[in-house]
């Protein structure tokens, strides 16, 4: 019989809300201009095989079929998913439910359970309260225990992420701004759920913020240096593609505190594909998205939801499997796609297409669109592609400016220097006008997505 999972079951507690005490370098070897090292940006990309789970003893990988023995006496297994997107219905999928659904029953189908599910954000397109329930009554049918999560910048765009504390943050710590982060406690390895979706800055990256921070340093202060470490959030701690906001500014600092651990695991979302990388005692996972693929960094035009090719959807969307196998140092990882194929050709497949798209209607520059410099007695803006589109333009005093969202995914203007009101979040076709009666300048950003920058130059 499947355990029940309630709407509003805090972090670190049960289905039924008691408390768990257990628990490489181009030819020229140059670098990118954001400082990739692309040939080892590209083995860091490679699918490591569906079904394999790989582990690490003195350097060396080695592998075994998944299901071929259940997991040994004081081994701990958990399952990681991400990026569920519930609400959203556009080409890349127009069911996003039914795969989120797929992926608990392939949890369901493995022959032993995992201890909980981890799941590492943009559980909702829109922080919709109709979503968080949809997503609450699909995530019931798990048999998994318990369920624990941190949020992605969907499930905050709406209200700074009120609406999701109430129904996920029981017993995590409130900060002075947001909140929601916290820790426990689960056959020997130490777990921290953090938040680095909230205070976004305007072109700057996903962020902890200095209260979090103190905490992490407070939080492992009383742990053994042998303690198993696994941290969790929702954009990746490392800096995986800048240009597109894939990383987390203060992301290495927070590292450092753990500097003298043996073992840390780093499990994210965000970027809706595999990546791993090792620096020391640190490996990093990104992870499969339930919803929808993105492409790889750098073979599109932007990111954002993609289309591959009818039948291969399940192909790129998947589920991972973690094991902390005691005297192990890494812990072993696995990532399941929904149809058990390599990802790989379907990736290919639809940033072929994602490029010849853009080739057809002009290509947009990695920076955004170029500056419109004349003046004007309106001015529209488009957002497509992730950019502004003029990314600055100029207009009279007393001009309106209107913002019209041509994207697949939600968009949310802010005046940088809080110099006119914030729209409300833009899903695609929203619309947004203001006037601007005083000269000057009014920078503005995506508060979800703070990469996109833009400027409005008011003439007299």
């Amino acid at each position: 019989m499947p355990h029940t999972h309630d709407s509003h079951t805090p972090p670190g507690t049960d289905h039924h809300g008691k408390s768990d005490p257990a628990e490489t370098q181009s030819t020229d070897d140059a670098l990118d201009a954001d400082g990739l090292d692309r040939r080892n940006f590209l083995s860091c990309m490679a699918w490591v095989g569906t079904g394999l789970i790989w582990t690490m003893s003195g350097g060396v990988p080695s592998s075994r079929r998944l299901g071929a023995q259940p997991p040994a006496k004081g081994e701990l297994f958990f399952m990681q998913i991400s990026d569920s997107h519930i609400g959203f219905d556009k080409a890349a999928n127009s069911d996003v439910t039914a795969t989120l659904r797929s992926a608990i029953d392939k949890i369901n189908a493995l022959p032993v359970q995992p201890a909980f599910l981890l799941h590492t954000g943009d559980i909702s397109q829109l922080s919709k309260p109709s979503e968080f329930d949809t997503a609450d009554q699909v995530l019931k049918e798990a048999r998994a225990e318990k369920t624990f999560f941190v949020p992605g910048e969907h499930d905050v765009s709406v209200d700074a992420g009120a609406s999701y504390l109430d129904r996920y943050g029981k017993g995590t710590q409130r900060g002075r701004v947001g909140g929601g982060w916290y820790s426990f406690d689960h056959s020997g390895v130490h777990f921290m759920g953090l938040v680095n979706v909230l205070d976004l800055k305007a072109g700057g990256l996903g962020s902890l913020g200095a209260e979090q921070l103190e905490w992490i340093q407070r939080d492992v202060k009383h742990l053994s240096s042998s303690t198993p470490i696994v941290v969790f959030a929702h954009v990746p701690l490392w800096s995986v593609y800048p240009a597109w906001g894939w990383g987390t500014d203060d992301g290495a600092l927070a590292l450092s505190y753990l500097k003298r651990f043996g073992s840390v695991t780093v499990l994210n979302g965000h970027i809706h594909q595999t990546m791993q990388k090792v620096e020391g005692n640190v490996s990093f996972h990104t992870a499969l998205s339930t919803a929808f693929p993105q492409p790889r960094p750098g073979t599109a035009p932007s990111p954002g939801p993609m289309a591959v090719p009818a039948g291969q959807l399940r192909d790129v969307l998947g589920v991972r499997e973690v094991h902390y196998i005691p005297s192990h140092r890494h812990l072993a990882v696995v990532d399941h796609t929904l149809s058990g194929n390599s990802p790989d050709a379907a990736f290919a497949a639809g940033e072929a297409a994602a490029r010849a798209r853009a080739g057809a209607v002009g290509s947009v520059a990695a920076g955004g669109a170029s500056a419109a410099a004349a003046p004007s007695p309106a001015g529209d803006v488009n957002i497509d592609n992730f950019a502004f589109s003029p990314k600055t333009i100029t207009v009279s005093a007393g001009s309106k400016v209107t913002w019209r969202n041509r994207d697949d995914v939600p968009h949310r203007i802010q005046s940088t220097n809080n110099k006119f009101q914030p729209s409300p979040v833009l899903d695609t076709k929203g619309v947004y006008s203001i006037d601007l009666k005083e000269s000057g300048e009014y920078p503005y950003f995506c508060s979800i997505h703070p990469v996109m920058v833009g400027k409005i130059v008011v003439t007299r």
